[in-house]
């Protein structure tokens, strides 16, 4: 993992400058367009900065223009048929006009005496509305000297557009006739921009068909634009954070062009240089891991598998061996370090085993230095003796007592049926229920199954004998002892469980320790024999330990225990290992 990282770590300055380098074409490219869209932008609005200021000349022209004004002024508030002439030239000389001028789509000419309307698309109408001629004769007389310029859409008082009135399907230019005479009612030209011709000087900026492009006026209002624009719309999409936006103003109006586009269209040429950028460095990520697990594989694996292998044997877990199919230093140290192991683990093993066949000598020895006869003699004259006197507690302990010592030393075996083993046991518990005057009973759960399964003499003993000292001794009374016998699953499962005192946590967790010591998963059960270690648990570690030897790696003991509400203890010994003439486990003798 470590090797990993630090390739990782050298390959992090070449992502870095590929990312980099990546987002700086991204910027020049952006940067570029950009440009190239200002000055395209730039372009059309001169052009159109030149059409308006050629449509206001003509506005000027015809405002002024001697013989209209004078056919304006002929025509009264009431219509005569010389009026009607007078109207009928107008539209023509209006006419003349916008058929020379393509950029501009009608004119218009309001009357304000008559309120006739004269239009070069829709003729000559009377417009009826007292609101509507209000609203124009106000729109003429305000207006001045100055031009300002009426989107189609703009509403009036009545209700109405100003399109609908006009009949313009386009932005107008609004202004005043006849300003050298102030003291007459103006009259009001309407000239009508054409929305086609308008529409086509811009959109031969698209870039694509996804690009959009506006003119705006001063107040943000749409004029003509492709697409959607109404401004719902445009607002909607100027928010957009993935669209590219480039705006430009007019120098000599308010106006703006505005054109947007999806950033992705933008960055389209670097995405396939993106994509090798990705493409790089997921290739050097790669190689980097396949080049780590290589060296990790060659070198640092085997180090570490024999530094995991020196740890377990320093625990005292003499079964290791390392796999070697290696020819070079490292095999070497390898094959080194197995040779080393064996050689040690028999040496271990050796000693070990002649401590323990000179400590079943020496049992033995004790064994047969004891007459059974004479023991047996004396402790059933004592039993007549305390039966004369009629000392019947003397007598039943003694009376058990002699039958504990007669199964224990005249069988001639090492081992006890599971069955033997309980009426072996409940001798020595009889004696210990006389002893302390019935404070306790024994209950007996002896599995049909298990009956038959033979186990080492004096297995159960030392466990009971902890039960009833060191659990049910301080009780007062009501004290129960229960040993329960079963097979399971390849194994035999013997139980000793009191209700006594219990024990702490920590007085738990230590002797869990200590068979953890003697049974864990990388024990040899090449320990110390119990009367080298620790005094303390001398009956448990004497049980644990030769069960170990015995029953091999399979076999464990198993303590449960709650402080006030009593103790469990559990072996569990696998029915394979469990015969009439004991030898030492597998793992003891063989060479692993």
């Amino acid at each position: 993992m470590r090797l990993t990282v630090y390739f990782l770590f050298i390959l992090l300055p070449l992502v870095a400058v590929s990312l980099f380098s990546n987002f700086q074409s991204r910027q020049m490219l952006l940067d570029q367009t950009t440009e190239r869209t200002r000055a395209a932008l730039t372009s059309s609005m001169d052009y159109i900065d030149v059409t308006l200021q050629n449509v206001e000349e003509i506005s000027t022209l015809i405002a002024t223009d001697t013989n209209m004004l004078r056919l304006l002024d002929q025509s009264g508030a009431d219509l005569s048929p010389q009026d009607v002439a007078n109207f009928t030239e107008v539209l023509k000389q209006l006419s003349n006009i916008t058929s020379i001028n393509h950029m501009i789509s009608q004119i218009s000419v309001y009357h304000s005496l008559s309120n006739v309307a004269v239009s070069t698309t829709t003729g000559s109408r009377h417009i009826s509305s007292q609101t509507q001629q209000s609203w124009l004769q106000l729109l003429a007389r305000f207006g001045g000297s100055g031009i300002m310029y009426t989107l189609p859409d703009e509403p009036t008082p009545d209700g109405k557009t100003f399109g609908q009135i006009i009949g313009a399907d386009g932005i107008s230019l609004v202004r005043a006739m006849d300003l050298n005479n102030p003291g007459r009612q103006p009259n009001l030209l309407v000239v009508t921009l054409n929305q086609t011709k308008l529409l086509d000087l811009i959109r031969s900026l698209l870039p694509s068909e996804n690009a959009q492009i506006v003119l705006l006026t001063d107040e943000r209002k749409p004029i003509t634009g492709t697409g959607d624009i109404t401004e719902a719309s445009l607002e909607k999409r100027m928010a957009d954070k993935d669209t590219f936006q480039v705006e430009i103003g007019s120098k000599y109006y308010k106006w703006s062009l505005l054109l947007m586009q999806p950033q992705s269209e933008v960055f389209a040429k670097t995405k396939q240089i993106q994509a090798y950028t990705y493409i790089i460095i997921a290739i050097s990520v790669l190689l980097a891991l396949w080049i780590s697990w290589a060296v990790y594989s060659s070198i640092a694996s085997p180090i570490q598998k024999l530094m995991q292998g020196m740890k377990r044997a320093g625990s005292g877990n003499f079964n290791v061996k390392l796999d070697n199919h290696r020819q070079d230093e490292l095999g070497y140290l390898t094959q080194a370090f197995n040779q080393m192991i064996y050689d040690q683990k028999h040496l271990i093993q050796h000693g070990y085993e002649q401590q323990l066949r000179l400590a079943l000598t020496e049992l033995k020895f004790l064994q047969t230095q004891i007459n059974p006869h004479f023991l047996y003699n004396t402790l059933d004259s004592i039993y007549w003796a305390a039966k004369n006197y009629e000392a019947d507690e003397i007598s039943e302990m003694v009376l058990n007592l002699s039958r504990f010592f007669r199964l224990s030393l005249s069988k001639g075996t090492d081992t006890f049926t599971v069955e033997e083993t309980i009426s072996h046991l409940h001798y020595y518990v009889r004696v210990q229920q006389l002893r302390f005057l019935d404070k306790f009973s024994v209950a007996y759960d002896v599995d049909e199954a298990s009956k038959p399964v033979p186990v080492m003499k004096l297995l159960l003993q030392p466990l009971v004998e902890n039960a009833i000292l060191h659990g049910l001794e301080q009780r007062e009374r009501g004290g129960q002892l229960t040993v329960r016998t079963y097979t399971e699953g390849g194994f035999l499962y013997m139980i000793v469980a009191d209700n006594g005192v219990g024990m702490t946590p920590e007085r738990l967790d230590y002797i869990r320790g200590e068979l953890e010591h003697i049974f864990g998963p990388d024990k040899s059960g090449l320990s110390l024999p119990p009367w080298e270690s620790n005094k303390d648990l001398y009956g448990l570690r004497n049980v644990a330990s030769r069960i170990r030897m015995v029953y091999g790696k399979q076999s464990v003991i198993e303590v449960e225990s709650r402080q006030g509400e009593g103790t469990a203890v559990t072996v569990r010994l696998p029915l394979d290992r469990c015969k009439e003439t004991f030898q030492l486990s597998p793992e003891q003798t063989e060479p692993d």
